[in-house]
């Protein structure tokens, strides 16, 4: 259900989704005290709230006694909901709720509130059964109910601006009757005062003749408002209340509930207008049937319709609140009217005669009154907390306040007799202070003046006191001008911050506004999300002119019309990103794409910080969009191609790793059906070499990524194995390239190591030697040339008793070797640009992880390998010493 909060701060169930088989809520009405003031503050903060189950027992949160401070709950999902409100759901027949707020920007309100932010309603879903909701759909039910909470904010700002016009042009329409007629054409022709606001009646009490119109009193009723109204209202020139029996109108009984609420204008001490309100109770719609008269409340226990029946105790008699903007509405016709009237007095005798008789009254009291408002003017001025002076026809010192004594550092007596413009005022404000008492004594009175005045005495520590005052003519009994008294505001604090702002925003257009294409495009918002900034960097990105822009809509008027975004949920998600800065949320690189002016593509990256004012205050948002350079687009592009490039060829290795498995499937099944036939030694021997080679390349098959080789992270698979086999198996893989080069291969190896059991990874081990091995037969000349391979060991016992051996491989070849290229990528650590380099800086890296290492040797007629590693030995054999 939504429910929404009403100004009297009361809720009203506005729309509802709901199984069939439960009782509806939809338009009913709960008294304000169902949600506390500390809830909906809460809601403020934590935006959801989840109730897995009102019936589960709270378990007690054991508190360490070494905390100063009692443990806050308030933003714990897990905090168990208050007695009351579980029993509260319990009535309802809910056991589990999810509670998200709808939070509105307060516009409607006061200067000086108008950024705070508004509870406007609550969603709430209920369950009959225990439910709880994970974080991540809770999450998105609270981005879900942020956007809402904007796009709710647009419509209420479109229809208080729509009511705004409509009062407008009901006020110009009565303005033109008032023009054109009587003022009693403002009741009895259409528009009337009753299209003016929202009312059940109105009337004008106009020369003491009543004008009704629609549900109005008596003129006998009206006469008893007018009474009482200047009796207990008689310093005020209005009034409006929702509840004449709550505002202590003597009649109010009598009125009934045809008129509750009134707003009442007066135009004169003796003509009014006055709107009416019929109670509440006729507008609002109840939704299902209402309480059986033997289902109550047994004081324990709360149902929402019983809530729902004290409500309408509560609202009996009143009728709907007066809003600003009709109040405002009210007083506007109020002046208009007072003028209307005064003119009409003019040209008639008969309010001639009003007028002198309101005179010869004034006459009667005016004298003693005037005494007694003198007496309290010149008390007002000297204890007034503002700067008051007032100068002669010679523009001499003859009013001086004690504001005024403070700032200056020079009391009254001081003052007095000096001159203004000669003693007071420093040189450079001279003239423009003596046109300005030259104006005033001509009765041309200026407001809003700087002057910049000396400072005396104990104030002389300030270099100047400035202070912006206002021009006043003083006047004798004949209305000859004889004085100027100033009023004024001290600004030296506003003046001296207001340079250094003046400095700074002139650093501010100028970095803003530059030409330089290092400065990225930049636009800005007010509060409303209206367009106050476009630089000149957003002209040339977007093609739309500064001009063109300011005061327009952000979304959906600058980005939505002109500059289209692509596709509603990115309009959508630009509105979310301003509005966050407006509400004081910084949001950074937020991708936007959008079309300009000429229909070209922008892909952008948008950052939005919140804008505010000297004291604080969000003011609006400052946004600027990241844009890649033509050169850096052309690079990013380059980068994808060759990204995309990659990625077919990983795709293309993956396809070969595949496929090659297969056929090494059925290499191994066919050397395992020879090894179960009657084969001689040498055989048997040739088909564990195969066997070799096919594990080695499964091996390599299974672990083509190389992060782990290069971060040292490999895994080796341990076990025991003979080296003469390794052997073997290494040197069955270069063979075919020796013969097909004629080259000789030459092996001192001793028997020893042919025999020798040792431990650890065998088929890693195989791989490394065999690429070593390999770029020796490819660099070796050929024809007539050679390799030799040279193996020796050194046995050594560990401290554990252990042994283990140092195995020394010299795989050498006559010439100049390997290329410079190919010995650089082996040891870079880096890059590569060699497949052969790249081979070889691997199988160095593996030796490593196996507690090995290589070394790469040229001498003047050979070059070669000397390779070494560390194996634990699992057989040790008889080693000739010498």
């Amino acid at each position: 259900m939504v429910y929404k909060f009403h100004v009297d701060e009361h809720g009203e169930v506005v729309a509802e989704s709901k199984r069939d088989d439960l009782e509806p809520y939809l338009g009913l009405h709960y008294p304000a005290t169902d949600i506390p003031q500390a809830s909906r503050f809460l809601f403020k903060q934590n935006r959801v709230r989840m109730i897995a189950d009102c019936r589960a027992n709270p378990v007690k949160v054991i508190q360490d006694e070494r905390l100063q401070q009692p443990l806050c709950l308030v933003g714990s999902t897990l905090r168990a909901p208050h007695g009351c409100h579980a029993q509260y759901m319990a009535n309802m027949g809910s056991v589990a709720s999810l509670a998200m707020a709808v939070i509105i920007n307060n516009s409607g309100e006061e200067e000086v509130s108008r950024n705070s932010m508004k509870l406007w309603g609550l969603v709430v879903c209920h369950h009959t059964s225990p439910r709880c909701i994970p974080f991540p759909l809770r999450y998105a039910c609270e981005f879900l109910m942020q956007a809402f909470g904007l796009q709710l904010n647009m419509e209420l700002q479109l229809a208080s601006q729509m009511s705004e016009k409509h009062i407008l042009k009901t006020q110009t329409l009565l303005c033109d009757m008032l023009l054109r007629d009587s003022a009693v054409g403002i009741v009895n022709q259409s528009p009337s005062i009753m299209d003016l606001v929202k009312c059940d009646g109105a009337a004008l009490y106009y020369q003491e003749k009543y004008y009704p119109l629609g549900v109005t009193p008596t003129e006998a009723q009206i006469k008893d408002i007018i009474e009482w109204l200047l009796t207990c209202h008689g310093d005020s020139t209005g009034l409006s209340t929702d509840s004449l029996a709550d505002a202590e109108f003597p009649g109010a009984s009598s009125l009934g509930d045809v008129v509750c609420g009134m707003a009442v204008a007066a135009i004169s001490s003796k003509d009014y207008l006055f709107w009416f309100r019929s109670q509440t109770a006729k507008e609002v719609k109840w939704g299902g049937a209402k309480h059986h008269p033997d289902d109550k409340d047994d004081g324990t226990k709360m149902h929402p319709r019983s809530s729902f029946k004290a409500f309408l105790e509560v609202v009996k008699s009143r009728s709907l609140p007066w809003e600003n903007a009709e109040m405002d509405a009210i007083y506007s016709l109020q002046l208009i009217l007072r003028d209307s009237f005064k003119d009409t007095a003019d040209r008639t005798s008969d309010s001639k005669a009003m007028i002198s008789g309101q005179l010869g009254d004034m006459d009667v009291q005016g004298i003693n009154e005037l005494s007694s408002v003198a007496r309290e003017m010149v008390r007002l001025i000297e204890t007034a907390t503002v700067p008051i002076f007032a100068v002669d026809a010679d523009g001499l010192i003859n009013g001086w306040n004690a504001k005024v004594a403070e700032l200056i550092g020079l009391s009254v007596e001081e003052a007095m007799g000096k001159s203004l413009v000669k003693d007071l005022v420093f040189e450079d404000s001279a003239a423009k202070v003596e046109k300005f008492l030259f104006r005033a004594l001509r009765g041309e009175e200026d407001k809003n003046v700087e002057i910049k005045l000396r400072t005396f005495g104990s104030q002389q520590q300030k270099k100047a006191i400035y202070v912006m005052v206002n021009a006043c003519s003083s006047r004798d009994y004949t209305n000859e001008i004889v004085g100027v008294c100033f009023v004024g505001q001290d600004i030296t604090g506003q003046k001296a911050v207001m340079d250094k702002f003046t400095h700074i925003q002139g650093d501010y257009k100028a970095i803003v506004h530059s030409l330089n294409p290092l400065i990225p495009p930049i636009f800005a918002s007010d509060e409303n999300t209206c367009c106050s900034e476009w630089n000149v960097a957003m002209e040339r990105l977007t093609g739309w002119m500064r001009r063109d822009m300011i005061g327009k809509l952000l979304v959906g008027e600058v980005f939505g019309s002109c500059c289209r975004l692509k596709g509603p949920d990115a309009l959508t998600k630009f509105m979310i990103v301003l509005h966050s800065a407006v509400e004081g949320k910084e949001t950074e690189k937020s991708p936007v794409v959008f079309f300009d002016r000429n229909g070209k593509y922008i892909q952008a990256l948008l950052t939005a910080n919140p804008r505010r004012d000297m004291e604080g205050k969000v003011t609006g948002a400052f946004c600027f969009f990241q844009i890649a350079s033509p050169e850096l687009q052309q690079a990013l592009e380059v980068q994808r191609q060759q990204e995309k490039r990659c990625f077919a060829k990983m795709r293309e290795l993956a396809y070969i790793c595949q496929e090659i498995r297969n056929p090494l499937s059925g290499i191994q099944f066919t050397n395992s059906l020879l090894l179960m036939t009657e084969l001689s030694d040498d055989q048997k021997q040739f088909i564990e070499t195969s066997n070799s080679c096919t594990r080695q390349m499964r091996k390599v098959l299974n672990y083509v990524g190389l992060e782990s080789i290069e971060n040292g992270s490999l895994e080796l698979d341990k076990g025991e194995f003979i080296l003469g086999s390794v052997v073997n198996a290494v040197v069955s893989q270069v063979m075919i390239l020796l013969r097909e080069r004629d080259l000789q291969l030459i092996r001192d190896i001793p028997e020893e190591v042919k025999i020798i059991s040792v431990h650890g990874d065998e088929l890693r081990i195989q791989q490394v030697l065999a690429d070593f091995l390999l770029s020796m037969v490819c660099c070796s000349p050929s024809p007539e040339g050679w390799v030799e391979i040279q193996i020796k060991l050194n046995l050594k016992q560990n401290s554990d008793g252990s042994d283990a051996v140092l195995l020394q491989f010299r795989i050498a070849c006559p010439g100049e070797g390997l290329s410079p290229d190919v010995v650089q990528d082996m040891f870079n650590n880096s890059s590569w640009m060699t497949k052969e380099g790249l081979g070889l800086s691997i199988c160095r890296r593996i030796l490593g992880i196996m507690n090995g290492g290589v070394q790469y040797i040229r001498e003047s007629e050979k070059c070669y390998f000397l390779i070494t590693i560390w194996l634990p030995v699992s057989q040790t054999p008889k080693v000739d010493q010498n």
